[in-house]
């Protein structure tokens, strides 16, 4: 049977010295990993505004002046479908969430008709050749992309109150892990990268659990919040000791409080699916008893 090659010295193999205990199940770097929501023809976007400016130079003042102002707005569009699709995949994750407040990709189709429409117009004037361009432009693009969530999920039957406030958590945590990973790539290191993948997907677990039962919040509000900000300093700290030092010591306490910090998320994670499951058997218990004092028997 085929075996993946990996050892002391491989890209992926741990030190002796900051190795886990056999014990502890480690699960793939791979699990709850996130494909960034904005691929490369969201990104070519960008590339008509160019386009449009650089052949508006030699087109007179009011040609040039048309041009930047059609470049300008279909920048503006190519960024808002940026902020939309990263809002959207966010919305996707998450299993209750409100819907985007600004629908930015309807905004940058409409953004994108207008655009074309400027262009269409600096050399074609009028009023009807350029509407069905931009027409046509603002609907290929609303079809390319879809349009932004309108309703939320997950939420009915729920406090407003409580589940905003769960938000502000959530919003919270994931700035820290965000700022976590991005003082770590400095360090460039491969199997710290990976340890700290494992340790974010544990993470958020915890948030998943936390946003289904907002009950959760005073149990979990701890860990993300001082555990993660405190996480965060910790690698803002490490990157700039080991970028300078390249400290064995450095890397082996660090990579040992990543263990300690994914090893206290997994329980604190279970803890919180135990203390559910136990909740859920009272009610039904009580359930149960409600039914058979009104004569309803089960077997």
């Amino acid at each position: 049977m085929a075996k993946r090659y990996g050892g002391k010295y491989s890209p992926d193999g741990a030190a002796p010295s900051d190795s886990s205990p056999e014990d502890t199940p480690r699960r793939s770097a791979f699990a709850g990993a996130r494909v960034d929501p904005v691929g490369a023809r969201a990104n070519l976007l960008f590339l008509p505004a160019a386009l449009v400016a650089l052949t508006s130079l030699d087109d007179g003042a009011i040609g040039l002046a048309l041009g930047l102002v059609s470049a300008a707005v279909l920048t503006g569009a190519a960024w808002l479908l940026r902020g939309g699709l990263q809002a959207e995949a966010a919305f996707a994750v998450r299993k209750v969430a409100r819907r985007p407040a600004l629908p930015r990709k309807m905004i940058a189709s409409g953004l994108t008709g207008v655009g074309v429409a400027i262009a269409a117009y600096k050399t074609e004037p009028g009023l009807v050749a350029p509407m069905i361009y931009g027409v046509a432009a603002a609907a290929l693009h609303l079809a390319a992309f879809g349009i932004d969530p309108l309703r939320s999920k997950g939420m009915e039957g729920r406090d407003g109150f409580q589940h905003d406030r769960v938000a502000r958590v959530v919003d919270d945590a994931e700035k820290y892990l965000a700022a976590m990973s991005e003082a770590l790539a400095a360090v460039g290191d491969r199997a710290l990268d990976t340890r700290m993948a494992q340790f974010q997907s544990t993470a958020r677990d915890l948030i998943r659990t936390v946003e289904e039962d907002p009950r959760d919040l005073t149990a979990a509000r701890k860990y993300l919040g001082v555990y993660l900000m405190g996480a965060r300093d910790a690698t803002v700290k490490f990157a700039d000791i080991y970028i300078r030092s390249r400290s064995p010591q450095a890397r082996s306490d660090y990579a040992a409080l990543l263990d300690d910090l994914d090893r206290n998320f997994t329980a604190r994670t279970r803890k919180l699916l135990l203390d559910d499951r136990s909740d859920l058997n009272i009610e039904i218990e009580v359930l149960r008893d409600r039914l058979q004092r009104e004569g309803v028997r089960l077997d």
